[in-house]
């Protein structure tokens, strides 16, 4: 099977997983059912690219009815159950547990794919099991085969930062971020740890690293904006404070980010 195409951070800024190059390991089956699987999986994936999540997953589910061994398509539903979670983890539509157990297919059947180890600690981390997804995570981070070692380490210092863990967090993010510089998921994750640490100065150095980043998903990092801006407030620059919430809720207003960045804005005036 073809590997499904990358997942942004902006979408998934909580998440941080990539869909590689298909490398299931799987052998190749030349019957008819596993065409008709692959089929049903290339159709999934198509429609995820396309943003019909529910179209989507439906495909993805009729394509392990078909091949239940098949680990590309246990992921593909992994990834589509997580964008859900994405959009709104408060929606009936967000569901770790069974993204959890297609997470955990698709390793048992492909023990290498390493993208569904990153989903799987990730998935972890958001049900707070959070020694398990360090479990996880640590040796993939470390594996120099993983294309995308920034992700794992940002994972990574998440999962650490959750269960505080704030000294192995910070070096975690710190190893993510030398993998790739421009990782702004990593610098406000950084900017968290730093934060609970108590180390204001450095927590606003690394939110403004985060949002000055020169991507599109960088410059637009709702959390980013509010953190700095809470931080800001930490430190008695209420004008900081303010100019960053307002630019928090200009991002998506309608968000819950946006809306909690209104509400708190609303306090200052």
């Amino acid at each position: 099977m073809r590997g499904p195409a990358a997942l942004t951070c902006s979408v998934l800024l909580p998440l941080l997983l990539t869909f590689g190059p298909a490398c299931s390991g799987a052998q190749e089956r030349v019957d008819g059912v596993d065409a008709k699987a692959r089929a049903e999986y290339d159709l999934g994936r198509e429609a995820f690219e396309g943003g019909r999540l529910r179209e989507a997953l439906g495909h993805a589910q009729a394509s392990i009815r078909i091949d239940e061994a098949n680990p590309d398509a246990h992921y593909l539903a992994t990834v589509i159950l997580l964008a859900f979670c994405a959009v709104d983890e408060t929606s009936t539509d967000c569901r770790f547990e069974e993204a959890e157990r297609h997470a955990r297919a698709a390793l048992e059947f492909a023990p290498d794919l390493r993208d569904a180890k990153n989903a799987l600690g990730v998935i972890l981390v958001h049900r707070k099991k959070y020694d398990e997804a360090v479990a996880v995570l640590k040796p993939l981070a470390e594996d120099i085969l993983y294309a995308s070692p920034e992700q794992a380490w940002g994972n990574l210092g998440w999962a650490y930062l959750s269960r505080g863990s704030v000294d192995e967090a910070i070096d975690a993010l710190r190893r993510s971020l030398a993998a790739q510089p421009l990782f702004c998921v990593g610098n406000y994750r950084l900017g968290l740890a730093y934060e609970q640490k108590g180390e204001l100065a450095l927590a606003r150095e690394a939110f403004t690293k985060a949002l000055e980043t020169d991507k599109p998903q960088c410059r637009n990092l709702q959390e980013g904006f509010a953190a700095r801006a809470r931080v800001a407030g930490k430190l008695g620059q209420q004008d900081l404070a303010r100019e960053d919430l307002e630019r928090c809720r200009d991002v998506a207003p309608a968000t819950v980010a946006g809306k909690r960045c209104a509400a708190e804005l609303g306090s200052l005036q």
